[in-house]
């Protein structure tokens, strides 16, 4: 046999495989679909009707509290959690409670919680709250500071009063908690008005009798300026010695490593290392000169002049004379450094007693004056503490007789609105109809993903690697009875005619037809295909070889008394005597005959090879009906026996697993597996097997009009014609 290729191909879905999923899962998608949109219409028609009331209100951030004098007014400030905190002030305890007391609506809810009963026990307090709680919702218009607070109930007049009596109890609470805080605030600038009068008038009378004892003209702030000035003298001068104690440090440093490097004989060319970062340009130039006189003394010798050369002696006179120049202008700027030391030296001490006799008389001015320009200051800040105090005073109480009523403003008090917000039937019936589709579709897809049985001639092909020879319809009967011309005896002709051209060799005579499991079709398919091997004139034998559960002889309503069997068991009984025959005249029958336990395995056995060989001899075809592949050694043994086997998947019944199995399992006992019949195709609801359903009406239909003069040789005469082996 050919190796099975173990690669898989891709499998790239078209549009029509997803129609094909949608067709035939249409009962399960729309009996989803239905269940979701009676839900949706029940729940629009069954579920309470709901109304809401909205009114429409601007709130102004009023003070809480007096503010702290010197600042802004506490409600001209900006709050980004103003707006937050009144959402939960409107639907909080204190506000709800008075509503629910003021409407008596404990007994309200009871009565719509009890269907509208009169005498209910009315709800608890929690109760209430909790049940109102649920149905206000407060929130901000967008683009604007106003608030909308809207109420749901199943009276929309009640909606309205509701929403109302909110705001009022609302708008109490605002100038409740407005009220109470000016008052109180009021009483305290009062007093603390009277207490800094006191003070002040105490604080003055000492600056009168400080002005008299000090003998101190009073010329406005004249006594602080004169400090202030004394201070900032004091500043510039101390300023001053950090820049002369600088300038000292750093001349005295560079004249001290001057003198060092003089007094361990590193002069001149350390020293004049130590200068060349000087800004004296004269320095550079004689610095400049020696290095000249140098490379011509240098270049003198390199010439190989001699101590006695004139040009060589005229190079060491200018390097002399370079030399005592450059060093004679290193002792010139050491000699002015020493110099400037002593210049800052004296600039600092002289600093440093300007600053001392600066810092005494600013000393005396301080204690001269302190005293009095702390109690001047004092007075002032009394003064101005008094002077807003009063201030603050009178607005408060104007503004107390005044109350901000515009704290809570209704632009659009709740009306009753008769248009109900829920259910709404034309958002919850769409919304049903498209989930049901949703689902449905969703659903038939994933039961399509879980289903892995046989669903197309491609899907059996590539996962099995071998050819389907034929696609059986639905409800196929027995094509004996329903003759040739039937639409069924079609595809079997084609199943017999695909056989022939895969048999390898002529000589092959013998079939049986295998499933996986029980109820695959197996059985019929033998009987129709030898049946239709009958019409066309070979002579053939079915045998009955499923002992388990033998089912041919009743579809030919024929005795299974004797059979295989006896054949098998040394019952010395011969072919002829078993074998039955038919109302087909070229269609014999060999039944199983009743099998003893204890001989189950006879299948196996020498005298079947016998009975086989004899079989090939007499008939054309002979075909063996057998057990499912799967649980039972039967089918195993007689796929090894026969020379042809076909194997029968029913279509949308067993996984694929199971399929490739039985499969398998026919490879390995040797057997020569032709090909692959699907059975039990919906071909009306199948796109991928519909041109078989239209190829056989097709047929159907032609044989129907022709004259009924056409005989059963006549059917057979369109079939290929076989040689028949002469067998007795």
């Amino acid at each position: 046999m050919d190796t099975a290729n173990t690669d898989t191909p891709v499998v790239n879905l078209h549009f029509l495989d997803y129609w094909r999923v949608i067709r035939l899962r249409k009962s399960l998608i729309l009996t989803v679909f239905l269940i979701c949109v009676i839900t949706s219409s029940v729940l629009t028609y069954c579920l309470p009707k709901q109304y809401s009331s909205t009114v429409r209100i601007e709130v102004e951030k009023s003070a809480a509290e007096v503010p702290i004098i010197g600042t802004a007014s506490s409600s001209q400030n900006w709050d980004p959690y103003f707006l937050t905190t009144q959402f939960k002030i409107i639907t909080s305890w204190g506000i709800l409670y008075e509503v629910i007391t003021n409407m008596n609506l404990q007994e309200v809810f009871a009565r719509v919680e009890q269907g509208g009963e009169q005498n209910v026990t009315p709800l608890t307090s929690d109760q209430a709250y909790a049940y109102l709680f649920r149905r206000v919702s407060v929130e901000q218009v967008r683009g604007t500071s106003l608030i909308e607070i809207t109420v749901k109930y199943p009276n929309a007049e009640e909606a309205a009063h509701i929403a109302n009596t909110i705001v009022e109890f609302y708008k109490k609470y605002r100038m409740e908690s407005w009220v109470d805080p000016h008052a109180r605030g009021i009483e305290s600038l009062q007093e603390s008005l009277s207490n800094n009068q006191t003070v002040l008038l105490e604080k003055k009378t000492q600056l009168n009798v400080m002005l008299t004892n000090l003998d101190i003209s009073d010329m406005g702030d004249s006594p602080d300026t004169v400090v202030s000035i004394i201070r900032q003298t004091t500043i510039d001068l101390e300023i001053r010695r950090m820049k002369a104690e600088e300038d000292y440090q750093r001349h005295f440093q560079t004249l001290t490593n001057l003198l060092d490097l003089q007094s361990k004989g590193l002069l001149p060319g350390a020293l004049a290392t130590a200068l060349e970062g000087t800004s004296d340009p004269e320095l550079a130039i004689r610095a400049e000169e020696v290095a000249r006189a140098r490379d011509e003394v240098t270049h003198a010798m390199g010439l190989g002049f001699g101590p006695e050369n004139p040009t060589l002696i005229a190079a060491q006179k200018a390097l002399q004379a370079a030399t005592t120049a450059y060093e004679a202008k290193i002792a010139g700027i050491m000699k002015g450094l020493e110099n400037l030391v002593n210049q800052n030296s004296n600039i600092l001490q002289l600093i440093v007693r300007e600053e001392a006799d600066t810092k005494a008389r600013a000393q005396l001015e301080y204690i001269t004056n302190s005293v009095y320009s702390n109690l001047k200051r004092e007075v002032e800040n009394y003064q101005r503490v008094v002077d807003d105090l009063g201030r603050r005073l009178v607005e408060e109480k104007v503004e107390f007789k005044q109350p901000n009523e515009r704290a809570v403003w209704v632009h659009d008090p709740a009306r009753a609105n008769k248009h109900q917000i829920s259910p709404k039937p034309l958002l919850i019936i769409p919304v049903g109809i498209l989930l049901g589709l949703m689902v449905g579709v969703g659903m038939a897809f994933f039961v399509e993903y879980l289903d892995t049985s046989v669903k197309t001639i491609d899907d059996v092909e590539r996962s099995l690697q071998a050819p389907v020879l034929g696609v059986i319809p639905q409800n196929v009967g027995n094509v004996m009875d329903d003759g040739p011309e039937s639409p069924h005896a079609e595809a079997y002709r084609v199943l017999r005619t695909n056989l022939l051209f895969a048999r390898k060799n002529e000589d092959w005579t013998t079939l049986t037809v295998l499933s996986g499991g029980a109820g695959e079709g197996k059985t019929t398919t033998l009987f129709n295909l030898a049946t239709v091997f009958a019409q066309s004139g070979q002579r053939v034998l079915v045998v009955d070889s499923d002992l388990r559960r033998p089912s041919i002889h009743r579809m030919l309503r024929v005795s299974n008394a004797t059979g295989l069997t006896d054949l098998l068991l040394n019952k010395q009984m011969t072919v002829d005597q078993v074998i039955q025959k038919t109302k087909l005249p070229t269609l014999d029958f060999l039944p199983s005959g009743k099998l003893p336990s204890s001989s189950m395995s006879i299948l196996g056995s020498v005298q079947m090879k016998d009975v086989v060989a004899e079989l090939k001899r007499r008939y054309d075809f002979v075909f063996f009906d057998s057990p499912p592949l799967m649980g039972v050694s039967d089918a195993s043994v007689l796929a090894s026996e026969i020379e042809m086997v076909l194997q029968v998947i029913q279509y949308r019944r067993y996984p694929m697993p199971m399929t490739l199995r039985a499969k398998q399992m026919i490879s390995k006992v040797g057997g020569t597996l032709m090909g692959l019949v699907l059975n039990n195709i919906n071909m009306s609801q199948d796109e991928n097997y519909y041109y078989y359903s239209g190829y056989y009406e097709y047929e159907y239909r032609s044989s129907q009009s022709e004259p009924s003069v056409v005989q059963l040789s006549d059917a057979a005469a369109k079939t290929p014609k076989l040689d028949i082996k002469q067998k007795y």
